[in-house]
């Protein structure tokens, strides 16, 4: 059985995402194929399955053609499924919602989507984000709706033990966008250097070409304000496969994860610091709740209450115990919510519902 995701770049948590449910599907004899409409970077991770990278209708026809697939899981492109239906393809198509930033921003783009879905979809999925899921249940109401968590694969990405140079590490990643709220990690970090602790690196990795150029020059503008050029490194477009190399150094430096997203669908990052044993730091974005529970899994801080973040940051840099607590249970909460196999029993469960036939 073939199935075809569809988004509109290879970077940030849906690429992630991808590249660990192939693995998770394959196993279940379910072959992925992945088409991005465009790559704006030179590096394209390796997804070890057919990748297209093409905008054009008459390559995607072809591609529709070739794969013979059984379901089409289109990320967030509304304006597909009429396209594709156009192009002759006639199996399942379901809508993911990974997440769209601001929730008012979302509540357009599903209210605004309706004739299209009710039209030309099969059905919805998205990984347990409690503000789409409401939406979902009020714009529709008797269409057919999926929710469960996205996979990680913890024996894949897992801790390493590498030579540490006695600097805490704190980190943050996103795009260069209000959303993300890169100024509020910028205020902790600066709070937590000059009020708690001077020997503070702190990281930051992004993606430039999805970030926006006015917020850049507001994001070069505060650095040189707060003076954090010397405490701070900018990473871009590392690796996904050095990630974790980075998480086991910020976790074992003392240091952590600070998320500080307004919103959030399902953030791979969190899960990718927890298998590696670097505990996190967020606000409540609505879709870390899977991930994250207070004081057990991770720690919350009120969106925008920089005091509060401290605190709770300064608690996880010098409370011993419940900061190894957070770090052994944070990797034994992905391991056993976010499992490959569990993804794959929800998945096919899913394509079954919908009326596909699947045999193992």
């Amino acid at each position: 059985m073939n199935i075809l995701f569809v988004f509109y770049v290879p970077s940030g948590g849906v690429e992630t995402l991808n590249r660990q449910r192939f693995a998770a599907l394959k196993k279940f004899n379910i072959n992925s194929h992945f088409l991005y409409y465009e790559n704006r970077r030179k590096l394209l991770n390796d997804h070890s399955a057919p990748t297209f990278i093409t905008n054009n209708d008459a390559e995607i026809k072809k591609i529709l053609e070739d794969g013979k697939y059984s379901a089409v899981v289109v990320v967030s492109d509304f304006q597909a499924l009429a396209r594709f239906r156009n192009m002759g393809y006639t199996g399942k198509m379901i809508i993911e919602i990974q997440g769209y930033g601001p929730k008012d921003v979302a509540r357009s783009a599903l209210t605004n989507a309706i004739p299209q879905v009710n039209a030309y979809a099969d059905g919805f999925l998205n990984p347990k984000t409690p503000h789409i899921m409401q939406l979902l249940d009020e714009l529709y109401p008797s269409f057919p709706k999926f929710s469960f968590n996205n996979c990680f694969d913890t024996s894949q990405f897992s801790h390493r033990s590498l030579p540490l140079d006695g600097v805490r590490k704190i980190a943050w990643i996103g795009r260069i966008e209000d959303n993300k709220n890169w100024r509020e990690f910028l205020q902790i970090g600066y709070r937590l250097i000059h009020k708690h602790n001077s020997n503070i690196q702190l990281l930051m990795f992004e993606d430039p070409t999805l970030s926006d150029p006015k917020e850049r020059m507001k994001f070069k503008s505060l650095i040189t304000q707060l003076n954090l050029s010397k405490y701070l490194t900018v990473h871009t477009n590392v690796p996904n496969s050095q990630m974790a190399d980075y998480f086991s150094l910020i976790g074992d430096s003392g240091g952590f994860l600070c998320s500080t997203s307004k919103v959030e669908g399902a953030p791979y990052a969190l899960l990718e610091a927890m298998s590696c044993r670097c505990p996190v730091l967020t606000t409540d974005s609505d879709g870390v709740r899977s991930s994250i529970i207070h004081n057990q899994t991770g720690k919350y801080y009120t969106l925008g209450n920089v005091d509060e973040a401290v605190k709770e940051a300064n608690e996880l840099m010098t409370n011993h115990n419940i900061r190894e607590h957070i770090r052994t249970n944070a990797l034994e909460h992905v391991k056993n919510n976010f499992s490959p196999d569990l993804y794959a029993q929800n998945f096919i469960k899913m394509l079954m519902s919908l009326g596909i036939n699947y045999k193992a």
